[in-house]
């Protein structure tokens, strides 16, 4: 199964350490419990336990879901701390997290607000 999720309207990323142990149905109860969040939408859900070495993708498909768990043989995630948070991310910000970078990269141009002529 390899899914295209560049077109996903939501990527969510639970802050924090998460019980990598759960399943499809213990990150799901999470989603919706800690955080009320539509398991439904067109959204993924990304996960990281304590050694931030692999992460868990949860994903409802249409008829169930799908969860890709990927285990990093070199280097490991810049993962945010905050246990309580839930952060949107956008795609150049999946991209940075999934590359071992930081979400906050101080460095890139910004995009800027529309401008006056």
């Amino acid at each position: 199964m390899k899914q295209d999720f560049t077109s996903v309207q939501n990527i969510y990323i639970i802050c924090g350490k998460t019980d990598m142990r759960k399943g499809i149905d213990g990150l799901a109860t999470l989603i919706q419990d800690s955080f009320e969040l539509d398991l439904y939408s067109d959204s993924i859900f990304l996960f990281s336990g304590w050694s931030k070495d692999r992460y868990k993708c949860l994903y409802f498909d249409g008829d169930g879901f799908a969860m890709l768990y990927k285990r990093l043989d070199n280097g490991k995630l810049q993962w945010p701390k905050d246990e309580n948070e839930v952060r949107n991310l956008s795609q150049q910000e999946l991209r940075w997290l999934l590359e071992g970078l930081s979400l906050q990269q101080p460095k890139a141009i910004a995009k800027s607000a529309k401008g006056v002529f």
